[in-house]
């Protein structure tokens, strides 16, 4: 995992948490907490690519 896609990741969280705090003061927890869920989502959308590069890295690596 490169240093671009840990910021990438910090960033969305920084928003998430931004997002989250303004709907919880303006009394939309629901949408807070949606918010929270997608941005997990996308997160772990992410991580989901960059572990498929590295599996595929190691199949060619092994010949598998």
């Amino acid at each position: 995992m490169d240093v671009d896609m840990i910021f990438k990741i910090a960033a969305i969280g920084i928003i998430v948490s931004v997002l989250n705090q303004v709907l919880i003061r303006s009394e939309r927890e629901e949408q807070a907490m949606m918010t929270t869920l997608a941005g997990l989502i996308v997160v772990l959308m992410m991580i989901i690519q960059e572990i498929n590069v590295l599996f595929n890295t190691v199949k060619s690596v092994f010949g598998l």
